[in-house]
């Protein structure tokens, strides 16, 4: 029986981990599915593990108040030395480009226990944006025994960089697998989620369009927010029959500058982080999404969204070159003039909005489970 062991600390990872851990643990006879959470994340990624009925068998819970990079390296990597060496599984499983990603795979490295990295080989050629996450992800894949790359473009940057083909396996995105499976569940239950939005946020959905709203990434603390904010009121302003549902991460350096400039505006509406099913229900009842988020980048795709992504690059090109999504950067004038466009271009709408998502089509934890098999 093959041992493996899932490393996980945030959210993102959670909602794509999900769906490979669900598969393993399907195979009882083949497989012994472990979970070690490093809790970088604490609350939202909680969230998700009990969404999906995941029981970690480790919790390293490291998240302490105003956290550095430091800390999290430091931190997970003495924690999960312990894990490791007690356990000693045949593989660890990672994904993305989390600091947790590359200190679970530094860790195994200093164990010799191979490494399989899910979402392998997504480039932004910027080592600082995003950051740190374009250096997570490059030097984890300098680790990884196994790269499970999502599209054949991140085969091709893993090529570049001298790895060998035999070990590349490209799947698709899992977080596609998970949206499927969710957005499922929330639409069929749509009286629930409407209810919840009316009752703990006032908001209904009326006729009034949505504009779904997210944005964290550091590398646009400071003036970056501001200026996305700037652009955000100009929009409301300028719409009175728009909705603006902006649920705010819970960094300082995201609340006080968008609290500053959109607070009190009337058809703006600052709200608490949202668990996944809620997220992903709003996503479907939404009409544009502006974000900074990678998965958001993947997933709206598949819901028919379209999206402007408020970075100046992406290691997710796919999606721009398929059309489903734009890039804007953190420029005000860019960001409202492609939201203007999509709010009053209906053929330029429904064709972002009918563009087949590049990301898979929801078998890719089936399909890295088949190899985990066979390796």
């Amino acid at each position: 029986m093959k041992k493996i062991l899932a490393i996980l600390g945030t959210r993102p990872e959670a909602v794509k981990l999900a769906p490979v851990i669900k598969r393993i643990e399907s195979y009882p006879n083949e497989f012994r599915s472990l979970v070690c959470v490093t809790a970088q994340h604490r609350q939202m990624l909680d969230q998700v593990l009990n969404l999906f009925d995941i029981k970690p068998d480790y919790d390293l819970n490291i998240m302490k108040p105003h956290q550095t990079l430091f800390d999290i390296t430091c931190n997970a990597l003495m924690g999960l030395k312990r894990v490791l060496e007690k356990e000693q599984p045949d593989i660890i499983l990672v994904q993305g480009d989390t600091t947790t990603t590359f200190v679970a795979s530094l860790a195994a490295f200093y164990l010799k226990i191979p490494v399989g990295h899910v979402e392998a080989g997504l480039r932004s050629f910027d080592k600082f944006r995003p950051y740190p996450e374009e250096i997570n992800r490059k030097m984890t894949t300098h680790i990884a025994n196994l790269h499970f790359a999502p599209t054949w473009q991140s085969k091709e940057n893993l090529l570049k960089e001298g790895i060998e083909e035999s070990t590349i396996w490209v799947t698709g995105n899992t977080v596609i697998d998970a949206l499927l499976m969710i957005a499922e569940q929330v639409t069929s239950n749509a009286r629930k989620w409407d209810a919840y939005f009316s009752e703990k946020w006032k908001i209904t959905f009326d006729s009034k369009r949505i504009i779904l709203i997210t944005g964290h990434r550091r590398e646009s603390f400071g003036e970056g927010f501001q200026n996305i904010c700037g652009a955000l009121k100009i929009i409301a302003s300028g719409h009175k029959d728009l909705k603006l549902i902006y649920p705010l991460h819970l960094n300082p350096n995201v609340q006080q500058p968008v609290k500053n400039i959109l607070g009190g505006i009337e058809n703006v509406q600052l709200i608490e982080p949202l668990d996944y099913e809620p997220f992903v229900y709003l996503m479907t009842k939404s009409y544009i999404i502006l974000t900074d988020s990678g998965g958001v980048q993947e997933e709206a795709p598949s819901l028919g969204k379209p999206v402007l992504v408020m970075r100046d690059v992406t290691e997710r090109p796919e999606a721009v070159e398929a059309g489903t999504s734009k890039l804007v950067g953190t420029d005000v004038d860019k960001i409202v003039f492609e939201t203007e466009k999509l709010l009053n271009d209906m053929d330029y709408y429904q064709k972002i909005s009918h563009t087949h998502n590049p990301y898979g089509d929801g078998k890719a934890s089936e399909m890295i489970v088949e190899v985990l098999g066979t390796v």
